[in-house]
Parts: C-alpha cells; structure tokens; sequence
C-alpha cells in the first residue's frame, strides 16, 4: 500500500518541475491529486503524462476568484482534502537600485498572496490532521545578489508556517515548510538571460553546494512525500532544507 493511499492532495504550480515531480510521486503513492497551473496546454501535457489518478484545474494562485474556483471543483470531486501542496511560485533577478513596483508586486502576489490565500481557502476542506506544505527556498536563510524581493518573500513563507501552527492547533493541522537550493527545473534554468549566463550559474551553483551538484525535482519531491505522509505525523512548523547543504555552509 503506499504511503498516500485513498488520500487525496491538491498541489499548486503543478504543471513543472518539483509540482510536476512531487504530483506524479503522490499518484503512484495512492493519492488522488488535484494539480494547477496558469497555463492550460502545459498543465494538460502534465496531467496526460501522469495519467489516472490526477486532475488538472488552470489557476493563477495570485487571483482569489481562480482559488475559489479550484476549491470548489475540488468539494464537487472529492469533498475534503488531506494534503495541500502550496507549492506555486516564482522570481527573477532585480538588484536593489533598479527594483521596480511591478516586480515587487508580481513577486509577492504570487509567493506571499497566492501561498496565503491558497492556505485559508483551502482550510474548509482540510480534514484534521492533515498536512500543510509551503514551498519557500534557501534564499528565504541566506543572501543572494539581485534577488531580495524574492528572498524577502520565501522569508516571509517560512514565517507563515511558524505562525499557523499555532492557528491551526485546534484542528491538529501540521504546517511545513519546503526549501529547496538550485534545483534542475524549467524555472530555475529560465532565471538566465542567456546560454552564457546559465552556464555560469550552473557552475556557480554546483561550486557552492557542498554535494557539488544541483538538485533533481524528484529528490525534492521525495521529500514532499515525507511531509504529506503519516511518516511526518509529529513534524510541524519545521523547514526542511533539500539543498545539498548550500544553505548550512
């Protein structure tokens, strides 16, 4: 039996990388998953390459009539939900002197607003006990150049988990927080302007994460895995880092 087996979990950001991966590991552990994505021919190729067992609904996490929609079609199909996967996200580089409202607000309405409202909108399907999971980043601990607003935000993520713990006490809600270094996914490689720069941050990055190496969505989603299930039964408001050490050293 797996480890999610007749459960059933809604994942944001779902239709790339570690939503992708972790979506897919929930699937062929049992669950029945409810994946998102802004863009509907991405999400239905996500959703076919999976197959049974997950259900794609197009949201932007940073619309709130979007969240109730996706809500909504989740009462209609399943009626409660045990594991939420707050996992839509997303930045790009900015240095401080050039940062503009714009990418501010873009920043912080999809990572800070989306994970918010994704949270409390879900919470009327939440069973008790159930788990939690926020994606936040090694930039949320350590200092990056030209990516504060970013940072900033996956800052104030990890401080979300912190402070809902205790909200949701009453109903032995676990919260966690994911926090992944440089991870090998469209999201990450799309951060470079061009094929030189990407190469430069890949051996950038590859130099300081003491396993030399950057991460897979699926070592990421592994560790989602742990969170969602009842191997994590006593684990809340905890960042768990899958980072190669990047952000210990």
């Amino acid at each position: 039996m797996g480890k999610l087996q007749g459960k059933i979990a809604v994942i944001t950001g779902a239709n790339s990388g570690i939503g992708l991966a972790a979506a897919r590991l929930f699937v062929q552990e049992g669950a029945t998953v409810f994946m998102t994505g802004r863009r509907q021919p991405e999400l239905d190729a996500a959703v076919q390459s999976i197959g049974q067992g997950a259900h794609g609904v197009q949201s932007d996490v940073s619309n709130l009539a979007d969240l109730d929609r996706l809500f909504a079609i989740v009462r209609e199909a399943a009626g409660t939900i045990d594991v939420l996967f707050a996992n839509a996200g997303g930045g790009t580089f900015a240095p401080l002197g050039s940062i503009t409202e714009e990418h501010f607000d873009t920043t912080f309405a999809t990572n800070v607003k989306g994970t918010l409202f994704t949270v409390q909108k879900a919470l009327p399907l939440m069973k008790e006990g159930g788990s939690i999971i926020l994606t936040g980043s090694t930039a949320g601990t350590t200092g990056t150049p030209a990516f504060s607003v970013y940072s900033a935000s996956k800052a104030a993520v990890r401080n979300f988990a912190r402070s809902w713990i205790l909200d949701l006490a009453p109903r032995k809600l676990r919260v966690n927080v994911l926090a992944p270094g440089p991870t090998s996914t469209p999201g990450w490689h799309g951060l470079s302007p061009s094929e030189e720069a990407h190469q430069a941050m890949i051996a950038a990055a590859a130099a300081s994460i003491p396993l030399g190496r950057m991460g897979e969505p699926e070592e990421v989603a592994r560790a989602a895995l742990f969170l969602a299930s009842d191997d994590s039964s006593f684990v809340s408001g905890s960042e768990l880092f899958v980072d190669g050490g990047s952000a210990q050293v």
